[in-house]
């Protein structure tokens, strides 16, 4: 039971569906599609997740196309189909790897290998030539984080990001340091799920409740 004066405030973050790219293009902050053609999936995940949530989804298609697949899902219809769409958080959008988005890796190997292999050596603080670091990205991810769980705070955030997004929020939680943070696996259509506590005369926890999940984990309840 949960004391009357804590807020608990439940991320439930999914990682959109598999990327369209059979050349196996870096794509970071490119708009490219995802494919939501596993309805077994969808389903098994629609039904995990709590009916009563706001939802969030970044501008990038892939985001709003699995999300708009997992509401499509679900078992019984909505009680309020007119339900408005996820609000759409830019800030909670993957890594931009600027200059060397729509090349392959060995495009990148063979045309910029110094940079390449800087980028390697040091993958959180080094940034590709008009992109962001993974620290960029955490730290972008942790304040929109901060900011809508005050926006929503003691209730349900279902939260359809990306892997990049979804280790910087992890790092957040856990008080990682980036580079760690890239160290943990985010399948797509995993979810991972986040409780951010606010505890009277205390400073705010996070409990990190699942990671990398199967679409049909059972959680607790939110």
């Amino acid at each position: 039971m949960i004391a009357p004066d804590v807020t608990v405030t439940r991320w439930w973050l999914v990682r959109h569906a598999p990327v369209i790219n059979p050349q196996r293009r870096i794509y970071g902050q490119m708009d490219v599609e995802a494919d939501t053609s596993d309805t077994t999936t969808f389903h098994t995940l629609a039904n995990a997740l709590p009916r009563d949530a706001a939802w969030v989804a970044t501008h990038l298609r892939r985001s709003r196309q699995t999300a708009s697949a997992i509401h499509a899902a679900w078992e019984t219809p909505a009680a309020d189909d007119r339900s408005p769409p996820p609000r759409i958080e830019p800030a909670l959008a993957e890594q931009s790897f600027g200059d060397w988005q729509d090349l392959t890796y060995e495009e990148l190997s063979a045309t910029q290998p110094e940079a390449a292999q800087r980028f390697w050596l040091a993958p959180a603080s080094q940034r590709p030539p008009g992109g962001e670091s993974f620290t960029d990205v955490v730290a972008r991810v942790s304040t929109a984080l901060e900011r809508l769980t005050a926006a929503y705070a003691g209730q349900n955030i279902v939260a359809v990001l990306h892997g990049g997004s979804i280790r910087a929020a992890l790092v957040l939680a856990l008080g990682l340091e980036p580079e760690a943070g890239l160290r943990l696996r985010v399948d797509t259509l995993s979810l991972t799920r986040l409780d951010h506590i606010t505890l009277p005369d205390r400073s705010p926890a996070w409990c990190v409740a699942g990671v990398n999940l199967p679409p049909g984990a059972v959680l607790p309840p939110g």
